[in-house]
This record gives C-alpha cells, sequence and structure tokens, in this order.
C-alpha cells in the first residue's frame, strides 16, 4: 500500500468540530484542527445551533487542516476519501431552492417536544410510550428526529408552509452536512443519509431498512422531505468548492465522501468492535453505551435502545446495537464551568476532585432533560442529595464525576438483563473498552474502574469517532482494509478496580435513592412517557409536600457555590 495514503474525517458533535486526517496504513493520526459551535437556550429546555454556522466550522476545520498538511509537507492530494461522522437527532429543515435554514436546528437534548411526545403517546393504542419499538427499536421521547419534525410542522408557519410548497428539505446533521458539501442549492447537492442516522429518527423501519410507510402516517410526515437511505461506506458525491468563502478546501474538490455514520456508531467502528458482544463506551456532552448484537435486531426489555450499528458497504451485512444512552455527561462538567463557576476550565474538575477521598455521600443525578436509558422519565429533574454544611466544592465535582459512572452501571445492568432474557453470554463485565473527550480524565477512569468492578480499556489513540468515519471512507474506496486480522494493533491504558465491592454497593445504593428522587418534578409533563413507571396523583402531592423542603435544599446549595466562589 502506497505510504502516502490518508483519509479525512469530519467530526461534527454537538460542543465543535473537527477535521482530522489519518493514515490508511497505521490508523495514525496526522494532522487536525477544532473550533467550538455555539449552542442557543432560547428558552428553558430549548437547545438550539445555527445550521449556518455548524456548517462553516467544518469549512474552517478543513481549511485550516489542510494548512496543517502543508507545513508538513504533505500533498492534499494523497487524500483519498473523506468521511462523516456527526451528532445524531439534531433536526435541520432547510430550503432546496435557497439553501437557507428554516429554523435553527433543534439540538438532541431539547425538550421543547414534550407535550409533542404526550399527544402521540396518547393515539397509540394501548397509551404506551413503547407502542413504536416494534417498528423502528425506539421509544417515543423527546429525543429522536421525528417528535423534533412534527413540533416545528405544528409550530412553525414558514416550516409548515415550505413543506406543502414542496421546498423543505429534513435532515439529521450528516444530511445537512452532506447536501452541502456536494453541491447544495447551487451544484446539485445529495439529500441522502446513512442507515445508522435513519435509525435514529423514528421514521425508519429497523428490519427493512427503509423509510416506513406506517411510521410516516403516524407522524403525518411527508416522504417527500426525506434523505435517500445509504449504507455507512459507499460514494455519495464528491466535495464541492465552498462557493461561500472559496477558501483553501476547494484544494480538496473533487475528493470522494464515501463515509457516514452517526457519532456512536463512528466510535463502534473505530473500537473494532466487529464481534457480537463487543462493547464500547464514549464520553462526550452525553455518554452513549453500544453493544454489537450481531445481525437480528434485539428489543430490550430493559429500557435500551435498538439501533442500527453499521453497514460498511452497500452490499455488506447489516450490524444491530444494543445502546443505553445518558443525555448529561459532559455536559455536567460545562454546566459547573458556565453555569455556576466552580471551574473555570473543563480539564480543572479533576484536579478539584481530587482534593477529597470521594464525595461525602452527595448524589448529584443530573437529569437536566430528564432521565434517559434505562429509565425515559421525562418528568425527571436534576437533584443533589446528601450535602452538609461540611459539603464543599470538590465534594460537589466528585459527584459530578461518579454521577457518569453510575449512570453508566445502569446501562451496563440493563444489558445483562436483556442477554439474560436472551439466554446469552454476550455481554462480558470483564472489560470495557472507552472513549471521547472525558476519558482523559484518569480520576474518571478509575473511578468508572471500581463502580463497575471491571478493568476499563482506554485506547491510546483517543480519536476513535472520527477513526471510524475514515476507516467506513477508506473501505468504501479500497484503501482500508477492515479484515480484523489486518487491522492495526491498538494499544491501551488500563484502569483496574480498587474499592471492595462492599463499598461499591452502599454508594450505589445511594445513587439509586437519588434518582428516584429525581422523578417526577416536572408535573407539567403529565408524567406518562415512560413504559417503566407512572407519575400517579399520589406522587404528585408527595412532591407538593416536599416543595418546601426542595426550596431549602436549592437554597443550601446556592449558598454553598457563592461561599466556595468566594474562596
Amino acid at each position: 500500500m502506497d505510504d502516502l495514503q490518508y483519509v479525512g474525517a469530519v467530526d461534527q458533535g454537538t460542543s465543535s468540530t473537527r477535521f482530522l486526517v489519518f493514515s490508511a496504513k497505521t490508523a495514525e493520526l496526522i494532522a487536525y484542527h477544532q473550533v467550538e459551535v455555539s449552542q442557543l437556550f432560547p428558552n428553558e429546555g430549548w437547545v438550539e445551533e445555527d445550521p449556518m454556522e455548524i456548517l462553516n466550522t467544518v469549512y474552517e476545520c478543513i481549511d485550516k487542516t489542510v494548512q496543517g498538511l502543508n507545513r508538513l509537507n504533505i500533498p492534499v492530494s494523497s487524500i483519498k476519501a473523506i468521511g462523516i461522522t456527526n451528532q445524531r437527532e439534531t433536526t435541520v429543515v432547510w430550503d432546496k431552492y435557497t439553501g437557507q435554514p428554516l429554523h435553527h436546528a433543534i439540538v438532541w437534548c431539547d425538550n421543547r417536544t414534550q407535550s409533542t411526545v404526550d399527544k402521540l403517546v396518547s393515539k397509540t393504542p394501548n397509551k404506551s410510550q413503547d407502542y413504536l419499538r416494534q417498528y423502528c427499536g425506539l421509544p417515543i421521547s423527546t429525543y429522536f428526529s421525528a417528535v423534533k419534525l412534527r413540533w416545528l410542522l405544528d409550530n412553525r408557519p414558514d416550516v409548515r408552509r415550505a413543506v406543502d410548497e414542496g421546498r423543505a428539505l429534513f435532515g439529521t446533521v450528516d444530511s445537512w452536512l452532506l447536501w452541502n458539501m456536494t453541491g447544495g442549492a447551487k451544484s446539485g447537492g445529495k439529500h441522502i443519509t446513512d442507515i445508522t442516522n435513519a435509525s435514529r429518527t423514528m421514521l425508519c423501519n429497523i428490519r427493512t431498512q427503509k423509510w416506513d410507510a406506517e411510521l410516516l402516517e403516524f407522524f403525518d410526515i411527508p416522504a417527500s422531505v426525506l434523505p435517500e437511505i445509504r449504507s455507512s461506506a459507499e460514494h455519495y458525491g464528491d466535495l464541492a468548492i465552498n462557493h461561500s468563502t472559496n477558501k483553501t478546501e476547494g484544494s480538496l474538490k473533487g475528493i470522494p465522501l464515501c463515509g457516514c455514520l452517526g457519532d456512536q456508531h463512528a466510535a463502534l467502528v473505530g473500537q473494532t468492535c466487529f464481534k457480537s458482544g463487543d462493547a464500547k463506551n464514549t464520553y462526550g456532552t452525553g455518554c452513549f453505551l453500544l453493544q454489537n448484537t450481531g445481525t437480528k435486531p434485539v428489543m430490550s426489555r430493559h429500557g435500551l435502545l435498538t439501533t442500527v450499528g453499521y453497514k460498511l458497504g452497500k452490499n455488506e451485512p447489516t450490524i444491530y446495537a444494543l445502546e443505553g444512552s445518558v443525555a448529561v455527561a459532559g455536559g455536567l462538567v460545562r454546566w459547573l464551568r458556565d453555569n455556576l463557576g466552580i471551574i473555570k476550565e473543563s480539564s480543572d474538575i479533576e484536579e478539584l476532585a481530587k482534593q477529597v477521598n470521594g464525595s461525602g455521600d452527595v448524589v448529584f443525578v443530573p437529569a437536566f432533560s430528564g432521565l434517559y436509558a434505562p429509565h425515559w422519565r421525562t418528568d425527571a429533574r436534576g437533584t443533589v442529595c446528601g450535602i452538609t454544611q461540611w459539603t464543599t466544592k470538590a465534594h460537589i465535582a466528585y459527584a459530578t464525576l461518579e454521577a457518569v459512572c453510575y449512570q453508566t452501571r445502569e446501562i451496563i445492568e440493563a444489558m445483562k438483563q436483556d442477554a439474560l432474557d436472551a439466554d446469552t453470554e454476550e455481554h462480558s463485565s470483564s472489560t470495557l473498552q472507552v472513549d471521547g473527550g472525558m476519558t482523559n480524565n484518569n480520576l474518571l477512569m478509575q473511578l468508572q474502574a471500581d463502580i463497575l468492578g471491571c478493568t476499563v480499556m482506554k485506547p491510546s489513540m483517543p480519536e476513535t469517532t472520527a477513526l471510524g468515519a475514515a476507516m467506513a471512507a477508506g473501505k468504501a474506496c479500497g484503501i482500508w482494509n477492515l479484515n480484523p486480522d489486518e487491522l492495526t494493533n491498538v494499544t491501551f491504558e488500563k484502569f483496574h478496580p480498587s474499592v471492595h465491592e462492599h463499598e461499591i454497593s452502599k454508594r450505589y445504593k445511594l445513587w439509586k435513592m437519588g434518582v428516584e428522587k429525581s422523578k417526577g418534578w416536572h408535573f407539567g409533563s403529565g408524567g406518562n412517557a415512560t413504559s417503566n413507571a407512572q407519575v400517579t396523583d399520589h406522587n404528585a402531592e408527595k412532591g407538593k409536600s416536599m416543595f418546601s423542603g426542595t426550596m431549602f435544599l436549592i437554597s443550601s446549595f446556592a449558598l454553598l457555590v457563592l461561599a466556595q466562589m468566594s474562596d
């Protein structure tokens, strides 16, 4: 294989965009550039991003990375293909004639659609959030794209009018990028998505892997706005010049766009989880644990999602996965930084947490957007329990890291239960492969090993999400062999359990108590968007009786934070 064969990868995440270039021979990261993406919060619970900013950060990152390659004397002609990986479920609607967005992108963790969820659940024969799982593998939740698109059609007349007039196109971020990068409105951009992203919309039949007429009818969404579904590794089109800026990515014009996966699916590929039972956990803005379940979809009975893992070519088999999705992981650290000012930089949390030997029995349940897997409780809200007069901001920092680990343990336990139901031994708890920005926090990784009671394995090359997109693109253009026997060996840093299980069980019991206390806070949601439990009138009355105590807790927490900030 020619040494000068490289593959580029666009990694468009919730918090930032990156463009990375890898060697197709060694999987070595050669160059990259990263730009933060602004988040907009127009109302409580609403999270938006500007699609044009997302697109421009992609172009900027390509431009800066090309400049870096020039400094390394690497010709851009040695880049043979480009893959894309993206934040999933985030919803974009745009005008196909002007190329302009019709609304800000509604981000995956946005929960404005709760009333839409309630209406949709009420339409089902058994009033169940799980009614559509048999078709798409997903519960009816604020999380998924179809619900966001339904909200736009119901609440934005300009979007509704554009759909009625045949001008509107819908897509997740991958579709928005591919349409623009292959030419957009001026040069016949390709309106496509890959099967992994399609499987997160609630509009794709998990078995047929096609847009489902019954699901479209249920959500009352016209098929005309939907992109074409493709595999995760094939030629979608060629990179067109950026007409708006004519930056140096023009020098990459004509390079094939050949790979596309949602970010968590790309990480599954990048971690080479190619065998049934292989699992990885990504620690980013949220936390997402995927387990390869082979060529047949497994329907979870314990709050997990059934999703397409990957399909690495038109004629390759579709590989499915079970997923546990946690809404708030790294986002909680960002909240401590931006909203409370407890830390100045996200990386400061590790040193702050190291100032104490534990959380002091403080439990932090970050249900900012409700609880995702395995609970699916949209009525839950963030809760801090166990504060005393001795609690410091270091205890809060420690409890923040523990929260990420406890949420992961809940997912692992649900996967074990599904394996027992299926009478398989596919999931082994002896090791867990991890990736994502938060894995740079060694204290977090050690806590995860302790709380799971298993070895946590962090790869020496942490950019596994972007690597997965590059691997898919490289396979599609014939320069990257994904045969497990041919793949480059990956070295891992290992974190072994160091705390007795008895102590972990005690702390985990406190966590579970905190989770129960977080439920039922948002009574306006109706509390009925869950298959695991319903919020009863008794619980509502109990919640009202605790209101004064809750206000005392919130006030105490605020005073604690202010006191710590003044230190």
